[in-house]
């Protein structure tokens, strides 16, 4: 997800975005330690979605 997609969202679709994004985290994380993921970085590119979408809720908050 790029961040001019996040910029667009609003706050409350930013906080459903996290928890849908950290779930699907958490299940490839389980299913790489049980069997080796075809793309491993997709576990790195889900992570990064979310501190992307975390970074910019923080901002919005702060401001």
């Amino acid at each position: 997800m790029k961040q001019s997609e996040i910029k667009e969202m609003s706050v409350e679709v930013l906080s459903e975005k996290i928890a849908e994004y950290r779930k699907q985290y958490a299940d490839l994380k389980l299913a790489h330690s049980v069997t080796p993921l075809e793309n491993p970085l997709q576990i790195r590119q889900v992570r990064r979605t979310v501190a992307r979408l975390a970074t910019e809720l923080t901002k919005r908050d702060n401001q």
